[in-house]
């Protein structure tokens, strides 16, 4: 859920779109991104940044968060997104952090 807090920094920052990430992916996530969506937010949930105790609640809260018109993304889309383009003067020190902590998927062969 959206405390009254949090929706009063977002009104005075005049923010239209939010980021979330975290534990209890159907709970938590769920809840905070309905009621943030109710109130005409775009919502970004950041899906390898959010868990829960089950596969399949996880699975259920993504597909609900589609339904609600929620956007999916990774966190190293995000970060991409972010900066906008290869020209953003903390491009290179961001790509380094990502490849650094990226897993050997084995598709980058490094000589």
């Amino acid at each position: 859920m959206v405390i009254p807090e949090t929706e009063a920094i977002l009104k005075e920052r005049n923010s239209k779109n939010v980021v979330l990430f975290g534990i209890e992916a159907h709970v938590c996530i769920l809840h905070t991104a309905l009621d943030l969506r109710e109130r005409d937010y775009e919502v970004h949930v950041v899906a390898d940044g959010c868990s829960s105790r089950s596969d399949s609640d996880r699975k259920m809260a993504y597909k609900r968060l589609r339904q609600a018109g929620c956007i999916l993304t990774t966190g190293e889309t995000l970060l991409m997104e972010l900066l906008g383009s290869k020209d953003h003067p903390k491009f290179k020190e961001v790509q380094k952090v990502v490849l650094d902590r990226a897993p050997d998927t084995g598709l980058i062969h490094q000589s």
